[in-house]
C-alpha cells in the first residue's frame, strides 16, 4: 500500500509531505511517477512530495495517513533505511 502524511514540512520555500510503501520500493518506484514525480525526489526510503501534488496521490490511490502512522507501517515493513551520520574530519577528540 502507498502511503502519504500530510503536507507539514517546510524546505526550500514550499511545504511536502512524504509517500512511502509498506510492502515494497519497487511499488513505491512504480507509483511515483504516476504522480509526477522523479527519481530525483526519492530520499532512502521515502519520495518527498510537494503540497500542490499531495491531492493527486491521494486521489491515484495513495492512502492519507498521519506521520507516526506512515513511520509505523514503514518500519514494521521492514523498509525504514535510517540516515547515517557520519563524523567529519577533524571534529572528533585528539588523542
Amino acid at each position: 500500500m502507498i502511503l502519504i502524511d500530510p503536507p507539514l514540512w517546510p524546505a526550500r520555500g514550499r511545504v511536502w509531505s512524504h509517500m512511502v510503501s509498506d510492502i515494497s520500493f519497487e511499488e513505491l518506484h512504480a507509483f511515483a511517477p504516476v504522480v509526477g514525480l522523479s527519481m530525483r525526489a526519492f530520499e532512502r526510503d521515502h519520495y518527498d512530495v510537494p503540497s500542490e501534488l499531495y491531492e493527486r496521490a491521494v486521489t491515484l490511490g495513495a492512502e492519507a495517513v498521519g506521520c507516526q502512522e506512515l513511520l509505523r507501517r514503514l518500519t514494521d515493513a521492514g523498509l525504514r533505511r535510517r540516515k547515517v551520520v557520519r563524523a567529519r574530519r577533524g571534529t572528533g577528540p585528539a588523542f
